[in-house]
């Protein structure tokens, strides 16, 4: 299969006889068409018994990953090589595409997909009809973006009187389902929390059945170019079952490897940040995987912290939910509130109280504006205020 960047051809990837998972570079030596901050160019194959962790990023799991193996059942064997082909051929995350022939052709004749959607039309939705469904049976075939949690990339149509240009910006959509209440209106709440305490975070909506979460894609520049992002667990060199191992001091120790020096305090700064934010909201899922890096190309030394995404409170399905990684030696949510002071100093913050009293009183803003969604989805805003309670009693 071929693997590509905007800088040009990067490479093959190949699955040997043997098992094992090659990725050869092309003759060129250039440093921009590498895949990865960690595989620069070089003679020698990089061989990996499972896939190559930057090749694994983008893999669906969960709910995308059941609905793709419904969807091609009859006609192909669903295994990493073909899940890698179809979420790197069309707008995976990042600036790594990866194709094949024989792939998209198969994705041709699967595939009858949509022109995009108007985000006013998205978020307008009545509720009538699953609208979410019928996203996924248009734009599966096209969807370059992991996670557990049912979710889909949208191109975006431009609103009227605006033509559609030749590059199209895209939109993650995300559901709950049945199986996790009110996750929507969960996520939607957090991340204004997050925006409220000065947090960067992408662009984000709820729809007005409030069954949907809506987030414009972080990895493109303003004229909609791939920019490069890498995870945590990429950078570590882990594929996606290592997303709960290491420590949040593991990230800060990444932070200071891939970012360049004068960047380093304002990323670390930005880390202990969106550590505390989910601490303070509850959320037992901020695993590598939901932590990562932007740049140009890998070797342009100019990477900086990805915005927070992926924040919901956990506690309102898992009562007794811990951290997703070690914070200085621990897991518990409830000790957290001391572990973070210690966590503020690896990341070189110098007033970590001042930063918590602020995420505090986002939570309680946040949660009194948007008042109609707290009495729809009540033991969601009361899971978390019981989070931040501990937080509360030390800083507030």
């Amino acid at each position: 299969m071929l693997v590509t960047t905007p800088q040009g051809v990067s490479g093959k990837i190949f699955q040997h006889p043997n098992g094992d998972y090659v990725f050869r570079y092309s003759d060129s030596s250039s440093a921009s068409i590498a895949v990865s901050m960690t595989m620069p160019p070089r003679r020698d194959d990089f061989v990996s018994r499972d896939l190559h962790p930057i090749f694994q990023m983008n893999l669906p799991e969960g709910y995308v990953l059941e609905q793709l193996r419904n969807r091609l059942a009859k006609v192909a064997t669903v295994n990493p090589m073909l899940l890698l082909a179809i979420s790197g051929s069309n707008s995976p995350i990042g600036r790594v595409f990866v194709t094949a022939p024989e792939v998209q052709r198969l994705i041709e004749q699967q595939d009858n997909p949509g022109k995009g959607e108007r985000l006013s039309e998205i978020l307008a939705w009545d509720g009538t009809e699953d609208i979410f469904n019928e996203l996924v049976q248009r734009y599966i075939l096209r969807s370059g973006i992991s996670g557990v949690q049912p979710k889909v990339l949208v191109p975006e149509l431009a609103e009227a009187p605006y033509k559609a240009t030749a590059t199209t910006a895209d939109l993650i959509v995300k559901s709950g389902k049945g199986e996790f209440p009110h996750l929507a209106i969960n996520e939607y709440l957090c991340m204004s929390i997050a925006s409220a305490a000065g947090i960067t975070t992408p662009e984000f909506y709820l729809s007005k059945d409030k069954r949907m979460f809506v987030m414009r894609r972080f990895d493109r520049d303003a004229q909609l170019n791939p920019l490069g992002f890498e995870d945590m667990a990429v950078l570590m060199g882990l594929g996606t079952a290592g997303k709960y191992s290491k420590s949040y001091e593991h990230i800060a120790k990444a932070i200071e490897v891939f970012t360049a020096p004068m960047e380093q305090l304002e990323n670390l700064q930005a880390l202990f940040d969106m550590v505390a934010l989910s601490c303070i909201v509850g959320n037992g899922d901020a695993h590598l995987k939901n932590f990562g890096l932007l740049y140009s190309t890998p070797y342009a030394n100019d990477a900086v912290l990805a915005p927070a995404y992926d924040i919901v409170n956990t506690t309102a399905y898992l009562p007794r939910d811990t951290l997703a990684l070690d914070l200085n030696g621990q897991k518990s949510l409830f000790a957290s509130r001391l572990a973070i002071l210690d966590f503020a100093k690896r990341c070189r913050v110098s007033d970590p109280k001042s930063r918590i009293q602020a995420i505090l009183q986002a939570v309680e803003g946040t949660l009194l504006h948007h008042q109609e969604l707290t009495e729809q989805a009540p033991d969601i805003a009361a899971a978390i205020r019981a989070s931040a309670a501990p937080f509360e009693q030390s800083f507030g």
